[in-house]
């Protein structure tokens, strides 16, 4: 049995109980070494077998879960693995050979850096709607879903894998939103050396440079991060539901 679990966005503490379960009884765990703390090996088990994937193939992959199917592996992802984990392409290897397989999610990057500039992605009278999504690079993007497109919705949005290209993202970003547009850039969130810059269109790239952000952050864009906004009903004390009449 293979169990994909996800690590969740950096602190150890922040991985599900299921996920940590998984952890403690799996005799193989094949983890992502360049995104996932290292940390969660500590609740491996004496004898645990412990690949790093970072430098694997898919094939590579696969060929350990081939030779070991008859034992507990853990598939260790970053974040939620449902949200570019690449594990489509996994999964469809282990149906063809008939092994069994799960997913337990994880906490993902996105939510993780709300959380650390303390705030919700859906306001009433602001936006209803999250955006997940990358800006165009080795991976190609569908056309309707250029970022000038998702931009001129207006939605809150989280930008993944696209930090390295921050002046593409502006530019992109410039097409659909309004200038002053509040844009948080969280690096690392979670973990003990994270990084938050919080500008707009026309001052966050040079932000992003002057710390040096790079790769493993989160862009974050929309009225949420600063703006009016109206009260939800779900606590009004003229909103009845069925727990409270």
């Amino acid at each position: 049995m293979v169990t994909f679990v996800g690590a969740g966005p950096g602190d150890v503490d922040l991985i599900t109980i299921k996920g940590r379960r998984a952890i403690e009884k799996a005799d193989i765990v094949i983890y992502a070494g360049s995104l996932v703390a290292k940390e969660h090996l500590e609740f491996c088990k004496d004898g645990v077998q412990i690949y790093n994937s970072a430098s694997m193939t898919l094939d590579e992959v696969i060929k350990i879960i081939k030779s070991n199917r008859e034992k507990n592996i853990v598939r260790l992802h970053t974040g939620d693995p449902s949200i570019y984990g690449a594990i489509k392409e996994q999964m469809d290897e282990l149906d063809k050979l008939n092994i069994d397989y799960k997913v337990i999610p994880g906490v993902s990057s996105f939510t993780a850096a709300a959380s650390s500039i303390k705030k919700e992605f859906t306001l009433p009278s602001v936006t209803q709607t999250v955006i997940l999504t990358r800006v165009e690079g080795r991976t190609p993007v569908p056309e309707k879903e250029k970022l000038e497109k998702l931009a001129s919705i207006g939605a809150s949005m989280a930008i993944f894998l696209s930090v390295s290209m921050i002046e593409k993202v502006v530019d992109s970003l410039k097409k659909g939103y309004k200038r002053n547009v509040p844009i948080a850039v969280i690096q690392r969130a979670t973990w003990n050396d994270e990084k938050v810059v919080i500008g707009t269109l026309d001052d966050i790239a040079e932000k992003v440079k002057k710390e040096n952000i790079t790769k493993t952050a989160q862009i974050l864009v929309g009225d949420f991060i600063d703006c009016e906004y109206e009260k939800s009903l779900l606590y009004d004390k003229n909103f009845s539901h069925m727990f409270r009449k």
